[in-house]
């Protein structure tokens, strides 16, 4: 008996031994005590909680190395592995994790809308009802600030860049030829129905190095991942008619729609500044297939479109006008996918190709240009932690353009070119914490038509200064090569150059946003040559430079007053270049001082109706009048335009909509077009260069088919 009681006392003095008490303190990185965190060894029921100044204290049986294991909402989780008799009196330090609500958000230079967005500004929605957009998402982002109103264009011009300057992605594959075909002074539109995308990101400098071959700006547009349900839209306007359907199986789904636009009956009674021999006619249609593969996204997007036209365009050195006629057939196909390849590594890879053929009749002469375009591209991220992520990839582009001219003064004329760049890109998001992060990177590409190789690189930095506000700062070299313009008649010219510096501020709460920033570009090895325009005969040389130093104000605000959503834009711009055939530094005509745009949409119950406004105000925009002697010394008028529209809700489904631009009819001019050579006087005569008709109308029948039976084409209706 003596032995058992001998025997279970030394057992019981060997276990209690055994027991390992684990302690320490749990705080932030201020050294504030955090109450309530977890404290426990991983795979064990051993643990407990810190009390009220943070302390913790268990006991544990268990031996050799261990994992520590501290976690608290809003903090990162704290791993500490170690021999479990050295877990005593800890000093633990929990970082707030970055991925939690009310991060900071890096996003100097861009506006973006989508579902992840934190800074959201212009969604696919908004675009369709701003009024004077006629549901064109390049004219709705006209409204925002960095950009400047050409009307008599109708592509992008960012912060002194001319629309060249900009690129546009889907799905983060490169769009060739984003606008429909037009000639001088006949503004063009995006090619894109704006239903297709569940948000844009316009950045308007300072953007990513995984985009490159583009000076000033970069615009991604993302198409829908997933419909919420099949349905047929169909669309009945005064210029044209259109339809829709989405149909959905159980892990894929395809939408696809066709539009037929002709001008005529508005052309028969609006008067216009040309004449139409042949009115803008055009056939499009576009298809989105999506496929769910297992963790990822497949994604199949093509686009068809036909127009064509013919008319006389007055001119002050033609008497009887310049005929000029064009037919443009392009194609357009984009193929992604995304997935999770596991161990916290995403993949996204993707194909573009688009065909673009053009057959111009210019009085007597004859051109045919044809352009082939592929984009190839892999992406690769690995979250290595909350607080650092890397980016990494590459592509290639292949691009090919053929041209053939023919007139009664000239003979044949054929140019042919390869332009095909193989680019790499790197970039890592670091969070030193919740207000604190960095995006720096790097982008390098090499060109074999025109044999360069640049490296560019690109970095940002956000710092949260509350919860409601926060600053950036971004900076970035960006490259360009030569357009096909010239090209076609030199090979050997160096890329253009631009370098971006912003400062942005950004404040939101409860549905406001305000921005402001500050922005200053140089340029440099710009291309000049020393004809009216690029041709055959044209000396050519990368002599030329440039800068464009502005601020943009915008505030957003869906709140203040009940039904009411307004955003206000303001731009200031003061920017020159030397390029092109300018005999010395001037601004361009193409940008303003001073852009103003104010949006208001306003909903009215009892009249079922969405009344929008937009007001556009720019001015003057600088012009050469050779009668001076001095370059681009005068100035247009201001420029005004007030636009409107109305959506009726006829049935749940079923929506009357009217719009109309420049309601007030203002007289716009946006530059001048002097004759060649001067009159007996020695004074050049003139004509005002003016919108092809001072306003344009639409009134259309919109018709949901759903299965819901309540959704429309303007959702908010």
């Amino acid at each position: 008996m003596k032995l058992i009681l001998t025997i279970s006392f030394l057992l019981i003095s060997f276990i209690s031994n055994a027991q390992i008490i684990i302690s320490g303190q749990v705080t932030d990185t201020k050294g504030i005590p955090i109450i309530g965190a977890n404290v426990y060894l991983d795979g064990t029921y051993d643990g407990s909680s810190s009390d009220e100044d943070g302390s913790f204290s268990f006991t544990s049986s268990e031996t050799d190395q261990q994992t520590l294991i501290v976690s608290f909402l809003s903090f990162e989780t704290y791993y500490l592995t170690a021999e479990i008799k050295e877990m005593k009196d800890l000093n633990i330090k929990l970082k707030e994790d970055v991925n939690s609500l009310g991060s900071v958000v890096l996003n100097a230079g861009s506006f973006s809308a989508g579902d992840n967005s934190k800074a959201s500004v212009l969604t696919p929605l908004d675009i369709v009802t701003t009024a004077g957009s006629a549901g064109d998402y390049i004219a709705a982002l006209q409204t925002l600030p960095g950009t400047s109103n050409v009307s008599e264009d109708g592509r992008l011009f960012v912060r002194g860049g001319d629309a060249n300057e900009t690129n546009i992605y889907i799905d983060g594959l490169q769009v060739f030829q984003p606008f429909l075909a037009t000639t001088n002074n006949i503004p063009t539109r995006g090619r894109f129905s704006s239903f297709l995308f569940k948000g844009t990101n316009f950045s308007t400098g300072g953007y990513s190095a995984e985009f490159g071959d583009a000076l000033s700006s970069v615009l991604l547009l993302n198409t829908i991942d997933e419909p919420d349900q099949e349905k047929t839209d169909f669309q009945f306007i005064n210029v044209g008619l259109g339809g829709g359907n989405t149909q959905k199986w159980k892990n894929s789904s395809l939408s696809v729609n066709a539009f037929y636009v002709n001008l005529k009956p508005y052309q028969d009674i609006i008067e216009q500044r040309v004449e139409w021999l042949k009115p803008y006619e055009s056939l499009s249609g576009e298809a989105v297939y999506r496929h769910k593969l297992g963790d990822g996204l497949l994604k199949v997007y093509g686009g068809l479109n036909y127009a064509n036209f013919d008319l006389i365009q007055e001119d002050i050195d033609v008497a009887e006008g310049i005929n000029f006629g064009l037919k443009n057939r392009n194609l357009y196909l984009n193929t992604s996918y995304k997935g999770n390849l596991g161990n916290d590594w995403d993949i996204t890879a993707g194909a573009s190709f688009a065909n673009d053929y053009n057959d111009v009749k210019i009085i007597n002469t004859d051109v045919t240009d044809d352009e082939n375009n592929f984009h190839l591209k892999v992406k690769l991220r690995k979250r290595f932690s909350n607080r650092f992520k890397l980016n990494f990839g590459a592509e290639q582009f292949i691009n090919s353009f053929s041209e053939k001219a023919q007139g009664p003064d000239f003979d044949t004329f054929r140019t042919k070119h390869d332009n095909n760049s193989t680019a790499l890109f790197t970039e890592a998001n670091i969070f030193f914490s919740k207000k604190l992060a960095m995006q720096i990177g790097g982008r390098g590409v090499h060109n074999t038509l025109l044999e360069y190789s640049k490296i560019s690189p690109r970095a940002s930095l956000a710092y949260k200064t509350s919860a409601t506000s926060q600053i950036s700062l971004a900076y970035g070299d960006f490259y360009q090569a030569a357009q096909n313009e010239v090209l076609k008649f030199n090979t050997t010219l160096e890329p253009e150059k631009s370098s971006h510096y912003i400062l942005n501020y950004l404040y939101q709460k409860n549905g406001r946003t305000f921005r402001a920033e500050g922005y200053y570009k140089t340029y440099d090895n710009l291309i000049k040559f020393d004809t009216e325009r690029p041709q055959f005969d044209s000396n050519f040389n990368n002599n030329g430079d440039g800068y464009a130093t502005g601020i943009d104000l915008f505030w957003r605000d869906n709140k203040s007053i009940k039904n009411l959503e307004y955003w206000a834009s303001y731009s200031y711009l003061d920017t020159e270049r030397n390029y092109r055939n300018y005999p010395n530094s001037a601004t361009p005509n193409f940008a303003a001082t001073h852009n103003l745009s104010l949006v208001t949409k306003y909903w009215i119950g009892d009249w079922k109706s969405l009344l929008s406004t937009t007001y556009n105000f720019a001015s003057g925009r600088p012009y050469n009048d050779p009668n001076t002697g001095v370059f681009q010394n005068q100035k247009t008028r201001t420029f005004n335009s007030l636009n409107f529209s109305w959506a009726y809700l006829i049935s749940q489904q079923k929506i009357l909509y009217f719009s109309v631009s420049n309601v007030l009819d203002f007289n716009n001019v946006f530059n001048y077009q002097y004759a060649s050579t001067p009159d007996i006087n020695g004074d050049f005569a003139r004509r005002a260069i003016r919108p092809n008709a001072d306003q344009f109308f639409i009134l259309g029948f919109f018709w949901t088919i759903s299965d819901n039976k309540t959704d429309n084409q303007l959702d908010n209706l």
